[in-house]
């Protein structure tokens, strides 16, 4: 039985890597988080051990560390906007949680780190498709603390030994992600609250939006592979926000639609970033299969399910 330790465990991602796992079998899950994007709840009939608890915390993460053998990394704050505006918050959160994790795992010798990164938010507006080759050029202090925290893991495999992966997770979407504020949940909650969709430019914006059910997935083959390093993890295919809603309007009735408002772009967001997924492909097997409107489909069928219960 190998023993995993999952921060932010009760997110979007958490929540359903752990159905993932318990799929899977051969796995003994502890889960640490402070339940600020997320509760204990949500990991419905969980039956692994459930801290409540910060990354931050150096104490604790170094008694959770003993005796693991795998530490998969999820907590973090990941809204690009609130970054800008308070960058102190998410290097705290970002760079020094990530931090103490490594320190902790170091000292109780886990044997593979697995960290959430990101890809855009890192490369800024780099040629697409983005891939783990290109110069970083972080446009907010979310990708930045980001980058932070993949030079530490590079640097803890180098100096320490510690194998350590940062998997750059593109836009991912998918049932469960009701506190989410990516563009997929935001949009749906908006649909179902009968309130109008803002699109923040023209709605030329690409993005990589893969199913939440491939990453988690991905993310199991990752612990179970020895990959060390950065892979960028997404569809591998380019998406307007145009054709996205073009898809939300065939998949929502069309008595639901609300009407979209078309507002200037924000500093520090990137127009354009989709990912080169070859890399990823060829060391663990990752492969996502869900088709956008498939994935979409079930997703709203998700939150109406979740609204009406």
């Amino acid at each position: 039985m190998k023993k995993v330790l999952i921060t932010g465990g009760c997110g979007f991602i958490g929540v359903n890597l752990v159905r993932a796992l318990n799929a899977v079998g051969g796995y003994e899950i502890s889960i640490l988080d402070n339940e600020s994007l997320g509760v204990r709840a949500d990991l419905g009939n969980f039956d692994g051990k459930f801290v409540h608890g910060d990354v931050t915390d150096l104490a604790l993460v170094r008694k959770l560390a003993k005796g693991v053998d795998v530490v998969v990394h999820l907590a973090a704050h990941t809204r690009v906007i609130e970054s800008i505006e308070n960058p102190a918050q998410n290097f705290t959160d970002n760079v020094i949680g990530t931090f103490h994790l490594l320190e902790a795992c170091r000292e109780a010798n886990v044997i593979r780190f697995i960290s959430a990164s990101t890809g855009g938010a890192i490369l800024g507006d780099a040629p697409a498709p983005v891939h783990e080759e290109l110069v970083p050029q972080p446009l907010s202090a979310y990708g930045a603390s980001k980058l932070a925290a993949e030079g530490y893991c590079s640097a803890y495999t180098a100096s320490y030994g510690l194998p350590c992966a940062s998997l750059r997770f593109s836009n991912i979407y998918g049932p469960r992600s009701y506190h989410k504020d990516s563009v997929v949940a935001r949009f749906l909650k908006r649909i179902l609250a009968g309130q109008e969709l803002v699109i923040y430019g023209d709605g030329s914006q690409i993005r990589d939006y893969l199913y939440i059910d491939d990453l988690a997935a991905g993310i199991v083959k990752a612990i179970e592979s020895d990959c060390v390093g950065t892979y960028q993890l997404g569809a591998g295919r380019p998406t307007t926000l145009n054709e996205l809603l073009d898809i939300m309007k065939e998949v929502v009735p069309a008595e639901k639609m609300p009407p979209i408002q078309y507002k200037s772009a924000r500093k520090g967001e990137v127009h354009t970033t989709w990912c080169n997924i070859s890399k990823a492909k060829d060391a663990f097997g990752f492969d996502p299969t869900t088709e956008l409107a498939d994935g979409v489909r079930n997703t709203w069928n998700w939150f109406v399910d979740r609204q009406g219960a």
